[in-house]
């Protein structure tokens, strides 16, 4: 695939190639065909090569799978574009474009980076179109050449803007609603993790520190939850910017204090502010929560598990969360066996209360930080985050035993269901496309079906 720029102006372009359009367009196209067949590897080499001398770039183009993808897709691309079908006139080669132009929405590649690498092969094109002996033909095929890629960022650009935009709406939806609980129980559930955090954490002083000191709050399930669901709910907040702080200011000043000065005459000192940290951040949860206002749209109306629609705007995050930090994520898809059959033998009002009865147990054997989506049917797609992959196959062989061993109420009198699942695991490893990583899943969720369902396959890593 190429990257996204927005198209340079045309005008030039446009008036040189109707001044000659008496020359033969066919020995243009021959001569643009000769040039991608002879120098096309080095033209990419050309962009790429530009791209990797700015920092931002190499942020996206350093992973092996892409890195040799986009070669190959970029090569593919240039044959397509000067070949004898026309951009304009193709709705296969425009339809491509707006299918690449997403692809870079996705990964969120700055605009102005791929501008860089457009005007590289531009002037790898002028460079070895002079230098030959072709003459008009030659001046017809560089203009040829600028039209079409003109036309194909054009393209590209007006796809990329739309699924940035539709993006971005969807992340300022997914702001304002409770995830998928209630904002009382929300915010309930997190005030007592705050309160079980300090508790341990006095606790443990009082026996005397283990070898490995206080636990953090960052490590704790309240800290889970604010860095990847409430950083979503109130990203715009000054008070959740507070409550970062505070949160920061425990980890990083009090408790090395504590450890440090042990049982001092400094320690009801540095507890009682310890105390006061704690209680600051109980009253920043409550107006936060003051301030937040549910959208039942958010959640599934059957399974109560997110809607898929804000799949997009989250496991982007996550990605970007897990690039830059280093830690670990993992996706699993999760599939019901034999879920028609469900359907057929009993109708789809049971089925639905299975569906209802297995999405409870999935969200039950999960974290509050992790996302928990209807993906389709009867499938479920859980986003682990900062878990590696033995940790992800534990969590899925937990739910796959859990719903093994369950009597799943069927609605019908004197009859309950057993149920199994089959479950593909994916991990992140670098590449920012988030298709990638489910299409990953998707792959090893239908390796599990064919093994004979109710197992789970974990994705290969090569």
């Amino acid at each position: 695939m190429l990257l996204t720029i927005p198209p340079p102006g045309g005008g030039y372009t446009r008036g040189i190639m109707s001044n000659l359009s008496n020359l033969p367009d066919h020995a243009a196209i021959d001569l643009l065909r000769g040039l991608v067949a002879e120098h096309g590897v080095a033209m990419v080499a050309s962009f790429y090569d530009t791209l990797l001398e700015d920092e931002e770039a190499r942020k996206f183009l350093s992973h092996s799978v892409v890195h040799s993808r986009l070669s190959a897709s970029l090569l593919g691309w240039l044959a397509a574009l000067f070949d004898s079908d026309d951009i304009r006139t193709s709705p296969a080669l425009r339809d491509q474009q707006k299918m690449i132009g997403e692809v870079h929405a996705r990964i969120k590649i700055p605009i102005h980076l791929v501008m860089q690498g457009a005007m590289a092969i531009k002037s790898q094109c002028a460079a070895i179109l002079a230098a030959g002996k072709d003459g008009a033909t030659a001046i017809t095929a560089l203009q040829l050449a600028h039209d079409r890629i003109d036309t194909a960022l054009m393209l590209m650009s007006q796809a990329y803007l739309a699924d940035t935009t539709a993006r971005a709406r969807l992340d300022e939806a997914y702001r304002l609603f409770s995830l998928d609980q209630d904002v009382s129980t929300e915010k309930e559930a997190q005030k007592a993790n705050l309160m079980e955090w300090s508790q341990k954490t006095l606790f443990s002083l009082l026996r005397g520190q283990s070898e490995d000191g206080l636990a953090r709050l960052s490590d704790s399930s309240f800290g889970l939850w604010l860095r990847h669901r409430a950083s979503f709910m109130f990203e715009k907040s000054a008070i959740f910017q507070d409550l970062l702080s505070e949160t920061q200011r425990i980890d990083r000043l009090l408790l090395p204090q504590l450890e440090a000065d042990g049982r001092s005459n400094r320690q009801p000192d540095i507890l009682a502010e310890l105390q006061a940290a704690v209680g600051r951040g109980s009253l920043l949860l409550n107006e936060l929560f003051q301030s937040l206002t549910a959208m039942e749209s958010g959640r599934d109306p059957l399974t109560r598990a997110l809607n898929r629609r804000f799949l997009p705007a989250i496991l982007g995050r996550e990605i970007a969360f897990a690039n830059e930090s280093g830690s670990g994520l993992c996706v699993i898809l999760l599939d019901v066996d034999h879920f028609k059959q469900i359907n057929d033998r009993f109708g789809h009002q049971t089925g639905d209360l299975v569906l209802r009865q297995v999405a409870q147990i999935v969200m039950d054997h999960v974290r509050p930080s992790d996302f928990v989506f209807r993906y389709g049917g009867e499938e479920f797609l859980i986003v682990l985050n900062e878990t590696g992959l033995a940790q992800a196959h534990d969590v899925a062989d937990r739910i796959r035993l859990a719903l093994q061993d369950s009597r799943i109420n069927a609605g019908v009198e004197a009859e309950s269901l057993t149920v199994t699942a089959s479950l593909g695991i994916a991990e992140h490893r670098g590449h920012p496309d988030q298709k990638y990583l489910i299409k990953t899943a998707d792959d090893a969720l239908y390796a599990a079906k064919t093994k004979g369902r109710n197992c789970i396959v974990v994705a290969s890593t090569a």
